[in-house]
């Protein structure tokens, strides 16, 4: 299983997730407006969802509803497919 960043991480960027993340799977360009975590690197260690100041990071079957779309978003970015 993955984590997905989800809607409340657009236009925040704030990379918290990214300086605790033992594997840095996850990623972003100056072009892209929030982080995308690498499902094929991800390795569920959760380490990244309490320090998210905005809550925006959830284990890929825990994603609320309204923003499934991310879960898609996330794998897409990567050239993955759910």
């Amino acid at each position: 299983m993955t984590y997905i960043i989800a809607e409340p991480c657009v236009d925040v960027k704030d990379g918290a997730c990214v300086d605790v993340c033992p594997v840095d799977c996850i990623y972003t360009t100056d072009d892209d407006n929030m982080f995308y975590i690498n499902p094929d690197e991800c390795i569920d260690c959760a380490a990244c969802e309490p320090v998210c100041p905005v809550v925006a990071i959830f284990a890929e079957d825990d994603v609320p509803e309204e923003w499934d779309k991310f879960s898609d978003l996330n794998y897409t970015y990567f050239g993955l497919s759910r």
